[in-house]
């Protein structure tokens, strides 16, 4: 699934009306809330606002020969995390690191909750290994992070 920094992925944009997102993909398997999971492939994490309005987008790894999400000809999930800035970084794109991974200016984060470790991706790693795996992507425009 190709991300649209910035604006989220083909099926679901931010500013989308939660309508809008539950005619082209169904309601969510958890939700309704705030923030809502669909079932797709990979599976869409929707966040949406008081007026029911999607205000960030994220997508799950799948991992295991799933689908999995792309920006800019780079593999973002299911990878390691320290490959995927390097690659963006010789792309131009620019961003800061938080506690959980790195938010680019276009208008996404790539992040980790370490439930995966090294030995998921590379099975010369030993479990020493602290590299962190990239498990899921956030988009929305950069203020969203910026705002602070």
């Amino acid at each position: 699934m190709e991300i649209l920094p910035g604006a989220g992925v083909a099926l679901v944009k931010v500013g989308d009306q939660r309508a809008e997102v539950e005619g082209r993909i169904g309601g969510p398997v958890h939700g309704p809330s705030g923030k809502n999971v669909y079932d797709t492939a990979p599976m869409l994490i929707v966040h949406y606002d008081p007026d029911d309005r999607v205000e960030l987008v994220e997508i799950a790894y799948s991992g295991h020969g799933g689908e999995e999400v792309f920006f800019d000809g780079v593999q973002l999930t299911y990878r390691f995390m320290d490959e995927v800035v390097s690659e963006l970084a010789a792309k131009g794109h620019t961003g800061t690191s938080s506690d959980i991974g790195f938010t680019f200016h276009a208008g996404f984060s790539v992040w980790s909750m370490g439930s995966l470790w090294a030995l998921d991706l590379d099975p010369d790693a030993d479990e020493e290994d602290e590299r962190s795996i990239v498990e899921g992507v956030s988009v929305a425009p950069y203020s969203y992070w910026d705002e602070g």
